[in-house]
């Protein structure tokens, strides 16, 4: 990769990809492999999480080191003011690697710049998350056999949903198809949309989220609306039920129809769909441990 730390995934070439998909799939066959031994991570996670620092910290363990951090920035000397700045070089005193999950866009790239300790980055607002990009696009090979010309629906929140722009810039090596389905408030941002055009990546928006799309694809990627993103709490309230997979909407869906989602849902996905040989969403976040197991070796250059 280009650098020792992981804070955006257009840091990897597709290579570099394939490489780590291909390091995961070894560590489902044995994730217990003592390769960290004499390590320290750090979990530092400003904002809420349960899937993304547990599987870390769970991929931590299983490699043999050893996890310190904290999971409520309320407990830290932040709340005292002290600065990401001074909280980053402190801790880059005790770890060799540190996991940071914060609520600013841009802030691992900041840590990253102001520390010599590898970072990743595990969410930093509306932006990025290239570790769950690189989970999500394992779930895929697993499911499809492949990640070459997929047309993959991204549902729901596209306008916050730091998973959905992360998983464009990831699927952007394989000649993808999208269809991004929001409301109008919602929409996929001109950033994400201007990158796909640079590329001559397919896409097209849309307000419905109906049958016929559902029928045209391969990857169903439903996403919830982030209440915490929301300045405006009625404007959360009219939005937040907008889409709501049913296990009858996929009735005539593709065999090789799978639905994922990054977790946690709250109503985008009724729990008949649970049932479904397409739900494939739990063991989508299973994959995160393997997932995160490569990355790790990635950035201290272990060979799997």
């Amino acid at each position: 990769m280009k650098s020792n730390s992981l804070v955006s995934i257009d840091q990897c070439s597709k290579e570099d990809i394939l490489r780590i998909l291909s390091n995961a799939s070894k560590f489902e066959e044995n994730p217990n492999r003592n390769l960290l031994e004499g390590k320290v991570a750090a979990t530092l996670f400003f904002e809420p999480s349960t899937r993304t620092r547990l599987s870390f910290e769970t991929a931590v363990n299983r490699l043999g080191g050893r996890v310190i951090g904290f999971q409520d920035a309320s407990t830290t000397s932040s709340t005292k003011g002290e600065t990401l700045k001074d909280t980053i070089l402190m801790v880059s005193n005790y770890a060799d690697l540190i996991i940071m999950r914060h609520h600013l866009e841009g802030a691992a790239r900041y840590a990253s710049e102001i520390t010599n300790v590898p970072i990743i980055n595990a969410g930093d607002g509306a932006n990025q998350h290239p570790s769950q990009t690189l989970l999500d696009l394992y779930s895929i090979q697993k499911t499809q056999g492949t990640l070459d010309n997929l047309t993959i629906t991204m549902v729901g929140d596209l306008k916050y949903g730091r998973t959905v722009h992360s998983l464009i810039v990831g699927m952007s090596h394989f000649n993808p198809t999208f269809h991004f389905v929001a409301p109008d408030e919602l929409r996929m941002p001109e950033e994400q949309k201007t990158f796909c055009d640079k590329l001559g990546i397919k896409y097209s928006e849309h307000s419905d989220f109906t049958e016929e799309i559902i029928n045209q694809t391969d990857i169903l990627y439903m996403t919830r609306v982030q209440r915490e993103r929301f300045t405006d709490l009625v404007e959360y309230e009219r939005v937040k039920n907008v889409y709501i997979l049913r296990n009858e909407m996929l009735q005539n869906s593709k065999d090789n129809l799978r639905v994922l989602h990054p977790l946690p849902r709250i109503n985008e996905i009724a729990y008949d769909v649970d049932d479904s040989p397409k739900a494939y969403y739990i063991q989508q976040a299973q994959n995160g441990l393997y997932a995160r197991e490569a990355i790790i070796c990635e950035l201290f250059g272990i060979e799997v």
